[in-house]
């Protein structure tokens, strides 16, 4: 049985971490309000996933410099950042800070379980999208093929890797069919695709590059 450790500062927010994972079967979930409580409760209970919250500031000690604790101290635990930013500058620290994957507080209940669940097995978790951003936030623009897409594009870019049509991209997105198309023709352009199976490939083969695992976690 997993045993799950979630710290964050918010109330609300430890309620409704525990009640999503209750309703997936998980039953041995222990709280925290700060670092400092939360590193002790680490120390004390030793729980195979911690959920930890990026604005975590007390007694100096945030929500990074948590994360890079607590890796040091158990390289094989599991930990999933909840955040409310979606920077992917940010993501990509917490990411070589040591977390295993990464999810932001305005995703649905489903997303975060599906995060939780890739992470408690060891697998590295991000949105498509932000995967797509991180790798963007990464690479020189000279050299990324992302350099100069919109965050419009990149979320069209990742839902076509997923192989969705461009009817079930306007329903996630919001937005017209005919604002689909458009922005699916400004892709072909800027990533040099001759037709759309041609872009499906190329969002397909970039997806792939942005969710491969760091080699190695690196402090900062």
């Amino acid at each position: 049985m997993t045993k799950v450790l979630i710290i964050d500062d918010h109330p609300i927010v430890l309620q409704g971490c525990r009640r999503m994972l209750e309703d997936a079967g998980v039953t041995d979930v222990i709280e925290a309000a700060d670092a400092t409580s939360g590193y002790r409760l680490f120390g004390d209970k030793r729980p195979e996933v911690v959920i930890i919250d990026l604005g975590l500031h007390d007694s100096g000690l945030g929500g990074l410099e948590l994360i890079r604790r607590i890796r040091a101290d158990d390289m094989n635990v599991r930990i999933l950042v909840f955040s409310m930013h979606s920077d992917p500058v940010i993501v990509a620290r917490a990411l070589q800070a040591g977390a295993t994957g990464y999810v932001v507080k305005d995703t649905s209940p489903e997303h975060f379980i599906e995060a939780f669940k890739k992470v408690r097995v060891g697998t590295r978790y991000l949105s498509d999208d932000l995967a797509l951003q991180v790798a963007f936030a990464n690479t020189p623009g000279e050299q990324n093929p992302l350099a100069g897409l919109t965050p419009r594009e990149l979320q069209t870019l990742s839902l076509l890797a997923e192989g969705k049509s461009y009817n079930r991209i306007a329903h996630d997105l919001s937005v017209s069919y005919k604002t689909v198309v458009n922005v699916c023709s400004q892709l072909k352009q800027k990533l040099n695709a001759d037709n759309l199976p041609d872009l499906i490939r190329i969002a397909v083969q970039l997806l792939a590059a942005a969710q491969q695992p760091p080699s190695k976690h690196k402090p900062l």
